[in-house]
């Protein structure tokens, strides 16, 4: 079913009350934004807790970021850069979450992607996730450090910062928001028992083809048919 205007800003408050309940941000940190046409975009305002917002709190801006409706005492964060990034480079894409979960960023902050395959669904639904280079944050150093990663992904670390993923509408790319920190709690505490066992080349074909067949919206990993991982050095797609 189609959301119209009024539902996508109560569908973004409900996301964000989800994030800040799950301890994906503190105090006001995170952002959030939804596509409703090619020059019109929904997103959550700047210094406010993604935890507390009403539908009067969410501004909209134009594919340049700029301002075309906001009430009295709420702007766009200046963060929205980065979302817009993603959209000029994905059509395909409804919506963006960006946030700072907790097992998620600390391998951002190791500098380290999540890139070992331990767990079918993340397998299937993420693939492996790169870590995008250090930017400041509001520049845009970010949406730069982001872009080489847009046609083959649809979730990133960014370096000492935090994790951003999109998707087709809003509640997909929260999902993967979701799936990224559980795949990366999972990670940090198999490696503190032990060594995680990691699929074959086999196993990671016959999950990929599992993924195929669900016919899973968005952009993949596997899509690329061998080219190089960027710098992410230890992702399981190499040979």
């Amino acid at each position: 079913m189609e959301l119209n205007e009024k539902d996508i800003r109560e569908q973004i408050c409900d996301i964000g009350r989800r994030i800040y309940k799950r301890n994906m941000v503190a105090a006001n940190d995170g952002n959030i934004s939804v596509k409703i046409s090619d020059n019109e975009f929904l997103c959550t305002p700047t210094g406010v807790s993604k935890g507390y917002m009403t539908p009067d709190f969410i501004c909209k801006v134009d594919k340049n970021g700029n301002v075309i409706e906001a009430n009295e005492g709420f702007r766009p964060s200046s963060e929205i850069k980065m979302h817009m990034r993603v959209y000029a480079k994905r059509p395909d894409v409804g919506a963006v979450v960006h946030a700072h979960p907790n097992f998620a960023t600390s391998f951002a902050i190791a500098g380290q992607p999540l890139s070992l395959p331990i767990m079918p669904e993340a397998v299937i639904t993420l693939g492996c996730v790169p870590l995008a280079p250090y930017g400041t944050p509001s520049t845009p150093e970010i949406p730069d450090s982001i872009e080489p990663y847009l046609d083959h992904f649809d979730a990133v670390l960014l370096e000492n910062h935090g994790a951003l993923t999109w998707s087709h509408d809003l509640l997909s790319a929260y999902m993967k928001m979701e799936s990224l920190e559980f795949y990366a709690e999972l990670l940090y505490k198999s490696k503190m028992i032990g060594e995680p066992t990691q699929f074959t080349k086999q196993q990671i074909a016959d999950l990929v083809e599992i993924r195929h067949k669900m016919g899973i919206k968005g952009k993949y990993p596997d899509d690329r048919k061998g080219e190089n991982c960027y710098k992410c050095k230890r992702c399981f797609w190499k040979d």
